[in-house]
């Protein structure tokens, strides 16, 4: 994340205030504790450089030393009753610090666990499993880094950074036709737009004025798969990606109908957090 110490500090900010009123008064500042990240289900593990963070930002401001040591990195599985991180400094940081870094992890975990059900649905197919624009707000950079660390791939950070003409662009536009012109007069030569499709006769429409990148949405199983042995037979190197109701279950039914890419905002729109717990005792 480009500022990650910056975010994590608005996130203390907001949790913490003018200050930790039940630490502040029942704990000695001078007391050093030991942290446990512990995982109490089976899951994927993501956002420690984020929770770490949170111990980081607290050690500036109270000029302390903190450890942290990861224990099973960002990507790896951990099963239930592991011991992911462990960080050492004074207690009093350690409790203010603690739901703000569970959070994080939490969350972010959450969508690792989440997208690597999706990969492992596409299995050794070659299909690729990407995110989507459908982010938490602020948090768009950890959200697709969990992704990543489930074993997905990230589609276009943003708005900035790819063309991707949708039903409503086509609409403004006057028709895909228009759209493709327009789109390929804006951009430079390192730009493939690409274009959502949801009927065979767009996918022959699209095909037809140049494109090269094709966004087959919602369609069922039998027109995406018709979709696809069309645009193939068409142009054989375009690339093709599905979208609309994608679920592991799904995936596993479309995985070998020659698809580049299937996109799916549930990677972290449906993520339930995962459960872990920060165990603190005495060093």
């Amino acid at each position: 994340m480009n500022d990650l110490r910056r975010f994590v500090r608005t996130a203390l900010e907001e949790d913490v205030g003018p200050g930790d009123r039940t630490t502040e008064a029942c704990v000695d500042p001078s007391i050093l504790g030991v942290g446990t990240l512990l995982a109490k289900q089976d899951l994927v593990v993501a956002g420690l450089d984020a929770a770490k963070a949170v111990f980081d930002e607290l050690a500036e401001q109270r000029r302390v030393p903190v450890a942290w040591e990861t224990r099973i990195s960002d990507g790896n599985s951990a099963r239930k009753g592991e011991v992911v991180a462990t960080v050492h400094g004074p207690f009093s940081l350690l409790l203010t610090g603690e739901r703000v870094a569970l959070n994080l992890v939490m969350r972010l975990s959450g969508i690792a666990t989440n997208t690597a059900l999706f990969v492992a649905a596409a299995g050794s197919s070659g299909l690729k499993v990407v995110d989507t624009r459908k982010t938490t707000p602020f948090h768009r950079e950890l959200e697709k880094q969990a992704v990543r660390a489930g074993g997905g791939f990230n589609h276009r950070h943003a708005l900035f950074d790819g063309i991707l003409i949708k039903d409503n662009h086509i609409v403004a536009a006057g028709g895909i036709a228009e759209a493709l012109r327009r789109a390929r007069a804006a951009g430079h030569h390192l730009f493939r737009p690409e274009i959502e499709v949801g009927t065979l006769e767009q996918v022959d429409e699209a095909i037809a004025n140049g494109a090269e990148v094709l966004l087959l949405d919602n369609m069922d199983d039998a027109t995406l798969k018709e979709a696809v042995e069309r645009a193939r037979a068409l142009n054989p190197r375009v690339v093709l990606e599905a979208s609309g109701n994608m679920t592991p279950e799904r995936i596993a039914a479309i995985k070998g109908f020659g698809l580049d890419f299937v996109s799916a905002g549930g990677l972290i729109h449906q993520a339930r957090w995962v459960d872990l717990s920060l165990k603190i005792r005495r060093a």
